[in-house]
């Protein structure tokens, strides 16, 4: 069993996944690389792929995509979902459209433009997925000065200002998502310290940060972001209840009619504020859980994979939003896997590399090159 494994994650290069790994120990892309080995293991003839790179970094998903050619080379028959439309431009030859439940069309990838791929996912023309607001940025709001973690990240500094998008990137555990725990106060700090609007200390809790105005987006919205068996109203406002309770007791009207508010105003599709949010599409869900941490008043949003699992209209509709947030004077930090986004959407940028923290710089000066060449280690980060 232990050689069958090996056999599998080495065909995906990364034999530094031990058989004897305990799954739940492992950061969420490797958990999906870990479900890719085991489809390659189970030696199918058909293999269906959900969504198999939206934990992978750019390198994994390059990896795999040979993994499949060579999978149809062998005759294997593949069913590959993605909302990644590039991905499917370069790994399919033929596509379907799903939208809202139905068939929306399909056809030939070669010989259909993606723009016209993108009418039947979204049902209308999406001029430019990566609008930009114009929003001015103003002073810092929060600072990491040599930011240590158990055991990542190492010595992270940067300094994140009011009306700015701050991109993190990176390869499958660098320590973007650690970075991200740590400041919230998820994961201990070693050392380091981090200053919100001016307070500092060498190592907050969440209920304080929530109190300071920082609001938390996991990336793992299933286990962490979302609690799937309770309704819209009560994952949208469990983090500020404050405005709904009189002499210890829960107005529930008014809960519902808050949820209904952020419902209209971030355009959440759903049945209504009582509906188990489990029943929310991947978007839907998406949006609940921004509308979450807009509904906390946070000042500072630390959003870690915010558009993974969901579709190119309601990407476009997350971008479009965090612009607005940005105009509005909120400071966002903003890590992804998905390096067009990041170069799309954000101000300033920064990389990550085995915990260490590269100098954030303006998006206008990083290429994709650039940034690859950092995240597998051509430079060295800086603290």
């Amino acid at each position: 069993m232990r050689r069958q494994a090996e056999t599998a994650l080495a065909l995906l290069h990364h034999p530094d996944i031990r058989p004897a790994a305990r799954v739940g120990d492992l950061s969420i892309g490797a958990q999906q690389l870990v479900e890719v080995a085991r489809a390659l293991a189970a030696r199918a003839r058909v293999v269906v792929m959900d969504e198999p790179t939206s934990s992978l970094s750019q390198a994994d998903t390059e990896i795999l995509f040979a993994v499949i050619r060579r999978l149809r080379d062998a005759g294997v028959s593949i069913i590959y979902i993605s909302h990644f439309l590039e991905e499917v431009c370069a790994v399919a030859d033929r596509f379907t459209v799903l939208r809202d439940g139905r068939a929306a069309g399909s056809g030939e990838v070669a010989s259909t433009p993606a723009s016209a791929i993108i009418r039947l996912m979204v049902g209308r023309e999406l001029e430019d997925v990566y609008v930009r607001t114009p929003h001015a940025i103003g002073e810092p709001v929060l600072e990491l000065e040599v930011l240590t973690g158990r055991p990542l990240p190492k010595g992270a500094s940067l300094t994140l200002r009011r009306g700015e998008i701050l991109g993190i990137a990176g390869l499958v555990g660098s320590g973007r998502t650690e970075l991200v725990r740590a400041v919230f106060g998820l994961d201990a700090v070693a050392s380091g310290r981090v200053s919100v609007a001016g307070v500092t200390t060498t190592g907050w809790l969440p209920p304080r940060m929530l109190v300071c105005g920082v609001g938390y987006l996991s990336e793992d919205r299933g286990g962490e972001g979302l609690a799937a068996n309770l309704t819209v109203a009560d994952n949208l406002t469990l983090s500020r209840l404050r405005p709904y309770v009189r002499r210890g007791l829960l107005n529930r009207r008014r809960i519902r009619q808050a949820t209904g508010d952020w419902i209209r105003r971030l355009g959440i599709r759903t049945q209504g504020p009582d509906q188990p949010v489990a029943g929310l599409s991947g978007g839907n869900q998406q949006k609940v859980a921004l509308a979450r941490l807009l509904h906390q008043e946070a000042d500072v949003l630390l959003l870690d994979e915010p558009t993974r699992g969901i579709d190119v209209g309601s990407k476009a509709d997350v971008y479009a939003l965090v612009g607005r947030l940005a105009a509005q004077g909120k400071a966002i930090l903003w890590i992804s896997s998905y390096l067009p986004e990041l170069l799309g959407v954000c101000d300033t940028l920064a990389v990550m590399h085995r915990g260490l923290l590269s100098e954030p710089r303006p998006v206008s000066e990083w290429t994709p090159e650039a940034v690859m060449h950092v995240a597998t280690g051509g430079e060295e980060g800086s603290g």
